[in-house]
C-alpha cells in the first residue's frame, strides 16, 4: 500500500513532522526547554535557564514577532503593505523569516553597533537593512536612532505603503509572553518557581511573563537585568541612555540589577565551558545577576538567544 506525499506531510508532533516552520513556534504544549545550571551556581541552588534559542528562528523574539504579525493581520493592517521595524536584531530576524514565508517585503532599521552576523542573516532572509549610527532611541537625541528612522519611513509614505509593528509600544509583544512564555514556565516548574530573572530590552518578556506569574502567585519575585550605559550587550537596554519602552509594566518588576559587560562576558564564557551552553552575552548578564541574588527556591532565568550570532564579539574571550 502506497502512502501519498500529502499524508506524509501532515503535522504530527509525536514524530516531530511539520508542514511549515511556523509550527515549530513554542506554546504551552510545545515549550522551549528548561535546563538546570549545575556548576556556575552553588550546588544547593535550583536555577534553570529557559533556552529560547531552541525556537525556529533562534531567539525569544520569535514569539513576539509571530504575535505582532498576527495582530496586524487580524486588524487588516498588513495587506498590500511593506513591513518596517526598528530592532537590535532578534525581532528583526524573526519578522524577516516570517515575512519571507508570505513574500512580504520588509525594511529593518538597526543600530550600526549590532553584530555583523545579525545583519548578514537579515540580508540572507531578504530584508533591506538600514543601519543608523545611534541607539534604537537615544535619550539625548530622541529624534535620532533606528526607531525614529522607522517612524519617518512610515510617515513619509502617509501610512499607505508601509506598516510598522513597533515592538516597543505594541501590546501584542507583551501578550505573546503572557499567553505562551509565562504559562510554559508555570507548567514546567509545576508552579514551584519563586524568582524570574529576565533582561530589559523591549520589556515584552518581563512584562508578560511577570504579569502571568504574579496573577498565579503574587509572592513570586520578578527581577530585571539592565546593562550599564555604553554597554556591549546586544538586546539589552540601559534606560539611562535609551527611552524606556511604552509597554514596560513596572508594577510587576520587584527589582532591577545593573550588570557590567565584564562579569556578563565572563559568565558567558563559564556557561560555554562549564555547562556546555552556547549562549549569547545577554544570558551571561542574566546568570551573573542570578549569582548575586539571595533568593530561595526555584529560579528561572530567561536565555534569549544563543552565542552563534555574536562570534565577532567573542574574539577576546577565547582564552
Amino acid at each position: 500500500m502506497t502512502t501519498s506525499i500529502s499524508n506524509l506531510l501532515n503535522t504530527d508532533r509525536r514524530l516531530r513532522r511539520f508542514e511549515d516552520v511556523r509550527q515549530l513556534l513554542p506554546d504551552v504544549d510545545n515549550p522551549s526547554p528548561l535546563v538546570r545550571l549545575n556548576r556556575v551556581v552553588p550546588s544547593f541552588s535550583q536555577v534553570y535557564l529557559k533556552l529560547e534559542w531552541f525556537n525556529p528562528f533562534g531567539s525569544i523574539k520569535d514569539r513576539a514577532a509571530a504575535y505582532l504579525l498576527s495582530g496586524l493581520e487580524e486588524r487588516g493592517e498588513l495587506t498590500g503593505r511593506r513591513l518596517v521595524e526598528a530592532s537590535s536584531g532578534n525581532t528583526a530576524i524573526a519578522l524577516a523569516a516570517l515575512a519571507a514565508l508570505t513574500d512580504t517585503p520588509i525594511i529593518i532599521t538597526i543600530p550600526e553597533g549590532v553584530p555583523e552576523e545579525k545583519k548578514v542573516l537579515l540580508r540572507m532572509l531578504g530584508a533591506e537593512v538600514w543601519p543608523t549610527p545611534d541607539d534604537l532611541c537615544p535619550v539625548d537625541n530622541p529624534g535620532d536612532g533606528a526607531i525614529a528612522l522607522a517612524r519617518s519611513i512610515v510617515e513619509s509614505a502617509g501610512g499607505d505603503s508601509y506598516v510598522w509593528p513597533d515592538q516597543y509600544s505594541n501590546p501584542d509583544n507583551v501578550r505573546a509572553h503572557y499567553e505562551t512564555t509565562g504559562p510554559e514556565i508555570w507548567r514546567q516548574t509545576e508552579g514551584q518557581v519563586r524568582t524570574l530573572v529576565a533582561g530589559l530590552g523591549t520589556c515584552g518578556t518581563i512584562s508578560g511573563v511577570g504579569r502571568y506569574l504574579k496573577e498565579h502567585d503574587p509572592s513570586i519575585q520578578v527581577v530585571g537585568v539592565e546593562p550599564q550605559p555604553g554597554h556591549r550587550l546586544p538586546g539589552l537596554k540601559s534606560f539611562r541612555e535609551a527611552k524606556t519602552p511604552d509597554i514596560f509594566d513596572r508594577e510587576v518588576v520587584d527589582a532591577v540589577i545593573q550588570v557590567d559587560d565584564e562579569p556578563a562576558y565572563a559568565m558567558t564564557k563559564r556557561l560555554f565551558r562549564e555547562e556546555a551552553l552556547m549562549v549569547g552575552p545577554s544570558t551571561g548578564a542574566v546568570v551573573a545577576a542570578i549569582t548575586g541574588l539571595r533568593s530561595t527556591g526555584l529560579t528561572v532565568g530567561i536565555s534569549p538567544d544563543s552565542g552563534f550570532k555574536y562570534t565577532s564579539f567573542f574574539g577576546d574571550q577565547e582564552t
